[in-house]
């Protein structure tokens, strides 16, 4: 089939989409939505940006002869740099499709999804939000705005022991729950990085990197092999300090005859009351909810005394009602 009649069927898809549809490019998963589709371009939008950036015929051509070429799909790492809306825009098309896991955009007879964002169970503004369950950083999270917003902790000398202690105890557990947490995210998003390409979202962006991490094989292994390379072991020998703690035990010397010992005093969490805290938990959610529907019966009031002014200003009145 030439290109350009597998162009004519994109060009039609994509005229057939939603004002509000919005693509989701395969690599940096940056947001875009099309603003215009002409002969020979496509003209997209960053949300993140509002960039605005012309997508030439020429290059889906392109992209299109080199799926062609391929069986298993093109290798979306293969992409030049700032090519990643082309395969986005392209999925649209009922006969290619992208595998995410695959790292590819491949041609295909049967069904075929697109990379249009999921809008269905997304939130229309930010007020429409929800507590997750099971999630303990949430929990704690909100315990510690309460606690700081109830506290001055630009001067935490005045400040009360006890107060002290329920900060110290609250920034804890949020360490301890956000970073269990950053962990899940990062096991995820793990699978849909490529090669070092920065992903963009909202407040920041991640790359996927490697590190190199080495431990010695078999003790005898190490030193024969390097005992056939002329090295002697003597030059690589170390003391290993649970051999030496275990040979004090049997000896008259002390700690302080084999360390150097540099004391330093620090803060530990003891231990966590967790029913004052479900219980201060429990009062903080019916306090936002009650302040959620107060906040949203002023503003329905608002909204309604903001129509009647309209209504009065815009409704039609005779001439001779006027100057009465």
């Amino acid at each position: 089939m030439p290109f350009s009649v597998s162009w004519h069927t994109l060009l039609e898809h994509l005229d057939e989409l939603p004002a509000d549809a919005t693509l989701i490019t395969p690599l940096s998963h940056s947001r875009i939505h099309i603003t215009d589709a002409q002969e020979h371009r496509v003209i997209v939008q960053f949300d993140e940006s509002n960039e605005k950036r012309p997508l030439q015929r020429d290059q889906f051509e392109t992209l299109y002869h080199q799926i062609q070429t391929t069986h298993d799909g093109f290798d979306l790492d293969r992409l030049p740099p700032d090519a990643d809306p082309y395969p986005a825009v392209l999925s649209v098309h009922p006969r290619f499709e992208i595998d995410e896991d695959a790292g590819v955009i491949a041609e295909t007879d049967g069904p075929t999804t697109t990379q249009l964002a999921d809008t269905a169970h997304e939130p229309d503004t930010d007020d429409d939000r929800t507590e997750p369950d099971g999630l303990d950083v949430y929990s704690d999270a909100l315990l510690l705005i309460d606690a700081l917003e109830r506290h001055d902790v630009t001067d935490l000398p005045e400040l009360e022991t006890a107060t002290l202690v329920n900060l110290y105890t609250l920034l804890s557990d949020v360490q301890r729950d956000a970073n269990d947490f950053r962990q899940e995210v990062a096991d995820v998003l793990l699978s849909r990085l490529h090669h070092d390409r920065p992903v963009a979202g909202q407040y920041g962006s991640v790359q996927r990197t490697s590190r190199r991490n080495r431990s010695l094989k078999d003790d005898e292994d190490v030193l024969s092999m390097l005992e056939a390379e002329g090295i002697d072991r003597e030059r690589v020998m170390s003391v290993d300090r649970q051999k030496v703690d275990e040979a004090l035990e049997v000896t008259t010397l002390t700690e302080s005859d084999i360390y150097e010992i540099d004391e330093s005093e620090y803060v530990r969490k003891a231990e966590v009351d967790d029913d004052v805290k479900e219980s201060r938990l429990q009062g903080l959610k019916d306090r936002l909810a009650a302040s959620e529907e107060t906040e949203a019966e002023e503003l329905q009031q608002e909204i309604e005394a903001l129509e009647e002014r309209i209504d009065d200003l815009t409704s039609f009145q005779a001439g001779t009602e006027i100057q009465g």
